[in-house]
């Protein structure tokens, strides 16, 4: 049987798959006041080494003796996309269905056992490229510091909690949104779209593929979607108000759009940005992003979606404002822990 060969995508820059939400939501998030404050805090108190101790010491790193598989498969992704760095994973015990990438200089990826027991290898391939993904989009430090924050207590701040809260949904917001963007480097990792799907619908819960049928999920997701009453979305905006990852019927829809699109097969193409050529504006992601949510509101037709695209310039001034209350959050922080 021939076996497809992998297009090496040689020099590419992250940029050129990046969801235009995800590029979006993190130039607002990089813009909060407080921000900065809070990352140089927490990352010098809680520092990356100590995270890669707590990893070295609990789970098992992989390498050409422990997990080759899945050593091998990370080293083929990092070839894929030319990537001069070959970040450490880790693989550790836990019943939950997840993975994730953390860290700032040296980021490193770990995986849960669980995904091991349920994934075929191409799966595996989607799975870990989506977190390379996250490391190359520069996501890790924002999902660190994320981490940080449900960690420490500010208990003992007075309005802590009230000043946090802006950021903290600002950090969700476009936590969901950067799973868009590293689902498109699980597809251009693996370059066809099956293993892709196929994750998301065990993420979903099909323990066994022969008992499930792709196109019926498909017809699943757009049955959710076509739920557009004025409680239905009420819910919809609930339910995932603190996710942070996207509903998988909606990534499962996003992802086919993007690989229908004629920008994946683009890609391939060789039709791509280059690294050191490209030059992000800060506007540019922010009006591409806007677009992208303004066509996303104005082309639902249900109630919810028309009040909350008419009313969200007024909730992000509001948002603002918090914003700038929490400004000096990381300085009271600071000073508390000089004490």
């Amino acid at each position: 049987m021939l076996v497809k060969k992998i297009r090496k995508l040689y020099d590419i820059d992250p940029t050129s798959w990046e969801h235009p939400a995800d590029k979006a939501a993190l130039s607002a998030v990089k813009q909060l006041r407080g921000i900065d404050e809070l990352i140089k805090l927490l990352v010098s108190v809680t520092t990356e080494r100590s995270l890669k101790l707590m990893v070295l010491s609990s789970s098992v790193k992989v390498s050409q003796n422990q997990y080759p598989k899945l050593h091998s498969i990370l080293n083929a992704i990092v070839e894929t996309f030319d990537w001069n760095y070959t970040p450490d994973l880790f693989v550790t015990q836990s019943p939950f269905w997840n993975a994730g990438a953390m860290g700032v200089k040296e980021p490193f990826i770990i995986i849960n056992t669980s995904i091991l027991r349920h994934l075929e290898e191409k799966e595996l391939s989607a799975a870990i490229a989506h977190e390379m993904g996250h490391i190359m989009s520069g996501h890790a430090l924002y999902k660190t510091l994320m981490w940080l924050l449900t960690k420490v207590s500010l208990n003992a701040i007075p309005m802590a909690s009230l000043l946090i809260t802006p950021i903290m949904m600002a950090l969700y917001e476009w936590d969901r949104k950067s799973e868009l963007t590293a689902d498109r480097a699980g597809l251009l990792a693996v370059q066809e779209a099956g293993p892709g799907y196929n994750l998301l619908m065990k993420m979903a819960g099909a323990e066994d593929l022969t008992e499930v049928n792709l196109n019926d999920f498909f017809e699943q997701a757009q049955e959710y979607e076509n739920q557009k009453t004025l409680l239905d979305g009420i819910h919809k905006i609930l339910n995932q108000l603190w996710a942070s990852h996207p509903f998988p019927v909606i990534r499962l829809q996003e992802l086919r759009t993007w690989e229908l699109s004629g920008y994946y097969q683009s890609i391939l193409d060789g039709n791509y940005l280059k690294r050191g050529l490209y030059r992000g504006d800060v506007r540019d992601d922010v009006k591409a992003g806007y677009e992208y949510y303004k066509d996303t509101w104005k082309n639902k037709d249900d109630t919810i979606s028309r009040v909350a695209f008419d009313v969200s310039e007024e909730l992000g001034k509001v948002a603002e404002g918090l914003g700038k209350a929490a400004e000096g959050i990381g300085e009271t922080i600071r000073d508390m822990f000089k004490k």
